[in-house]
This record gives structure tokens, sequence and C-alpha cells, in this order.
């Protein structure tokens, strides 16, 4: 593990193949850690990249640098800590992939700074939904009831003294059943041991629906990225058709976001969490669409 401070954080991260002539960062997402890319970074170093994982603020080995930072866990934060996190390592346009939380830091960071990364590419997130005032249809609210819990005192409390059962509840209906082995969430749920990982989660999600005030550190940073921001560089969105979270159609029709060039592909028979169920495809899929 090594470790990089920004003005805010001391953010741990993996490196493979520090002599890589190009560097693709892959952020990771909420409940998991990067843990998630272990199966798909090899096949990109395979490929002759440098690869970096970074874990997002609120999880281990992540932490802030200062007591009285406050434990945001807005949209508009996590874009700037990536603008931070590449600019601390001098990173040279990088190319960004995210899942879940992490596919909205890199797009915000991609919306925040023109020209920071030479490709972006979003995991089972959609780009432009933000917004806490997007159209979602009655399916979509259904899935998001986590979301509304979270701004509750009984789920405020549920994630504060039951954080790990309550993200393990997501991984268990946020893709096909069996998906995954028991030993591995026990392992990636050490991360949520950060002693700010709750206030973070909670922040965030009450936050992007207005029902948490937002660090005014981040004022002009939120007013940069409402509405989105028109992404010019080559962008990538993978989703699973099973997504249990955020479903296939929350990413469809996003091309008027888009002044470069676009894909988007739905992989069949995946979940939420494309990275660790179908790792070669994902994989297969960034190499092709950076090449």
């Amino acid at each position: 593990m090594k470790f990089i401070e920004t003005p805010l954080l001391r953010i741990g991260y993996k490196e493979w193949n520090p002599e890589g002539t190009r560097t693709i960062v892959l952020t990771h997402g909420w409940p998991d850690s990067l843990r998630c890319w272990h199966a798909v970074a090899p096949l990109l170093v395979d490929a002759g990249y440098r690869v970096i994982a970074p874990a997002l603020r609120g999880f281990l080995p992540t932490t802030f640098l200062h007591e009285d930072t406050p434990r945001t866990g807005q949209l508009s934060a996590l874009g700037r800590d990536m603008v931070d996190f590449v600019h601390a390592l001098e990173l040279h346009q990088p190319i960004l992939v995210g899942h879940d939380w992490g596919a909205r830091a890199v797009a915000n960071a991609c919306g925040l700074q023109p020209g920071i990364a030479s490709h972006m590419v979003l995991l089972s997130v959609g780009y432009g939904t933000n917004d806490p005032h997007q159209a979602l249809s009655i399916e979509q609210s259904h899935l998001y009831w986590y979301h509304w819990f979270m701004s509750t005192a009984r789920g405020m409390q549920t994630v504060r003294e039951e954080g790990k059962a309550f993200a393990q509840h997501m991984w268990d209906h946020w893709a096909p059943k069996g998906w995954y082995l028991p030993h591995e969430f026990d392992q990636t749920a050490l991360a949520f041991n950060n002693p700010d990982w709750a206030e973070v989660v909670l922040h965030s999600y009450q936050h992007r629906w207005g029902n948490a005030e937002g660090d005014p550190t981040y004022a002009d940073d939120e007013a940069q990225l409402q509405p989105a921001p028109v992404i010019s560089i080559p962008s990538l969105v993978l989703h699973g058709a099973l997504d249990g979270a955020s479903l296939p159609a929350t990413s469809a029709h996003k091309e008027q976001f888009f002044s470069g060039r676009y894909e988007r592909q739905v992989l069949p028979g995946v979940g939420h969490f494309p990275q660790r169920e179908a790792p070669a495809k994902v994989a297969q899929a960034i190499l092709k669409f950076i090449a």
C-alpha cells in the first residue's frame, strides 16, 4: 500500500506496474473497497498499463488530515478528491475508471477540470444523475429505498451501529444470488472500519437528495456541476443487465452529455459489480475502448 497527501486527505492506494507508459486509475464504489479491482488490474497490467487504485474518503486506509474537516460525502467532494489525487501524483491525462461512487468521482472530476483525463469509463452509473430533481421511475425509486432510509433516524442508527450488515444486504440483493464468497465480503468490509465511514456515507446519500446541507468549501464546485457539464473526452459506460441498485435504464439515452466519442454497453447476466462478476469482460471492454 502506498500513500499520498492531498489538501484534505492522506489517500491510500495500490499501484501495479509503475513503469507503464500510460496510467489507468481505478476507483471503487459503495459499499466496496479498492479490493474490487483485484481481478481487473492484472489484465490491464498485462496490456502494459500502469494501474492505480485509490481508496475513497471514509474508506480505509484513506484518512482525513484534519479533525475539523467536515466529513462530507457530497458528490462534488468526491470529484474534487479525484482532481487532487491526480495532481498529487502528477499524472498526465490518465484514463479514469470508476464504479458506483467511483464513477461519480471520475465523472465529476472530468466536469470540474476538462482535460484532466484522456478517457473516462463509468461502471453501473449513468452520467448526469447527480441532480436531486431528476426523474425516477417507480421501480427505480423502489430500488433506492436505502437512500431514503439513510435520511431517517432509524437508518442513521443502522449505518452507525450495523454498518457491515447493512452493506452486506446490498451485496446480497444487487447482483444474482451467490455471486460472491462470504470471505471476500469480510475482507472488503475491513475498509469500513474507518471511524469516518458512517458519517461520510450518511452525508453522501442525504445531501444528494437535498436532505443535508453541503460543505460551503464545495459551493463553487456544486455550481459548476449543476447542470451536468458536457464531457468532451472519449467516454464509455458499462452497465450490468441485472443491476439491482441502478437499473440499466438510468444510464441510457445520455448521448446529449457527450461531445466526443461515447459508447455504452449492457453486460448480460451481470449485476451491480461488473468488475467483480465479469472482470475479464470489463478489462477487455476498457482496453478495446482506449486502444
